[in-house]
């Protein structure tokens, strides 16, 4: 009976160790039944052969007491080498299972940066289109404001043609109406047989007209630069005369101020270079600089004027030289000057030193601009309190 019990317990051992070679779930446990099966196998070996030869107990007693303790020594070893794999096993699962907790954490932190970026990208969109849309409106206002700071110097600008009109047509009309008179007493010496007073009378009646001629096409010069002013520019650059353009817009600023206001008064010095041939340009835009650098001059003075009340003696200077290959163009005077905390800031748009209502901040930007389109250059010296001076330089060619 007791050898039945110990055949079933070596089967159920060789179920045992047999078990981890099989199912990968037990393969941890391999080393373990490496480590214990020379102990099986040695208990196994000697209980077959003292089934067959039990005389032979004593030799095989002999040879299990050899074999124990390298059976125990490779036991014991692989128990060890099994405890160390174990802690090694268990350190790479602790470190894949923090890897696989890392990778979890990220993916989480992923899926929320994506819909951080999804709402950010949403909210950028949005600001986009409402700043795109606050851009269309400030083009619009801009637009608005360059035009209506070109109504407001072309207004300037009337009055001042007004007054310099005025001048030939009062030309105009009195010769006519010297030339009717010649011709009715030149009727009379003819009646008379006077042809040789008739005659010269005829001279004096020619040169007149030449004077009428002449003083008309003054006028509609005057109205033609008028004109030009009005229009838009076709940007089409003509050989003009810088000394000419200069003089005339100064007469036409200054009657402009006179004509809103009687009082005011400025004495005006021009110190042209004569040597200045004419030069590639659009008139009509460097006309529009002219006009706002000589209103700004002109009304710098008029305040200094209305500040001080007293012994105080308003000057524009306008002076034009060549400098190698350029024409320079200065526009003074002794007015109230520029701050120097803002100097740097007078050609940016819509900045104006003038009080509200009187100014759009437009003037000096779009001067810069048309003299930078003009391969040139714009700059300011001024002493505060005593005055200011804008030089223009244009290239000859």
């Amino acid at each position: 009976m007791g050898y039945i019990f110990k055949w079933m317990w070596y089967a159920a051992l060789v179920f045992i160790i047999a078990a981890p070679f099989k199912k990968t779930e037990f393969s941890l446990a391999r080393t373990t039944m490496y480590a214990v099966l020379p102990l099986a196998a040695i208990a196994f070996v000697k209980d077959v052969i003292l089934l067959f030869r039990d005389d032979l107990s004593e030799t095989v007693e002999m040879y299990k007491n050899y074999a124990l303790p390298v059976a125990i020594t490779w036991m014991v070893a692989l128990l060890i080498l099994s405890t160390r794999q174990q802690k090694v096993l268990k350190k790479e699962q602790l470190k894949r299972l923090a890897e696989e907790e890392q990778n979890r954490m990220i993916a989480a932190q992923n899926e929320r940066l994506e819909i951080l970026i999804a709402e950010r990208t949403a909210e950028i969109t949005k600001q986009k289109e409402a700043l795109e849309e606050a851009l269309i409106h400030l083009k619009e206002t801009q637009a608005q404001l360059i035009q209506k700071e070109k109504m407001a110097s072309l207004g300037e600008l009337t009055a001042g043609i007004a007054h310099e009109i005025q001048n030939p047509l009062n030309f105009v009309n009195n010769f006519s109406d010297v030339n009717r008179e010649l011709i009715d007493e030149m009727q009379l010496l003819m009646d008379k047989g006077d042809k040789e007073e008739a005659k010269e009378m005829a001279k004096d009646i020619r040169a007149n007209s030449l004077k009428i001629t002449h003083h008309g096409r003054l006028a509609d010069a005057i109205v033609k630069s008028m004109l030009q002013h009005s229009r838009s520019s076709a940007g089409n650059k003509e050989p003009t005369n810088v000394n000419a353009l200069a003089d005339e817009y100064l007469r036409l600023s200054y009657h402009g101020l006179r004509a809103k206001d009687k009082s005011f008064n400025a004495a005006m010095q021009t110190q042209f270079d004569e040597s200045i041939t004419c030069i590639e340009l659009v008139p009509q835009d460097i006309g529009r600089v002219f006009l706002n650098l000589f209103n700004n001059a002109f009304y710098s003075v008029h305040e200094k004027k209305k500040a001080l009340n007293g012994v105080y003696e308003p000057k524009v200077l306008v002076r034009t030289k060549s400098v190698a290959d350029k024409v320079e163009i200065l526009v003074g005077d002794n007015g109230a000057g520029i701050p120097n905390e803002v100097k740097n800031k007078i050609f940016q748009p819509f900045f104006t030193t003038k009080p509200a209502g009187q100014g759009t901040g437009l003037g000096l930007s779009l001067s810069y601009d048309i003299i930078k389109a003009h391969g040139g250059e714009m700059k300011v010296e001024t002493r505060e309190g005593e005055g200011a001076e804008f030089t223009i330089q244009l290239p000859i060619k």
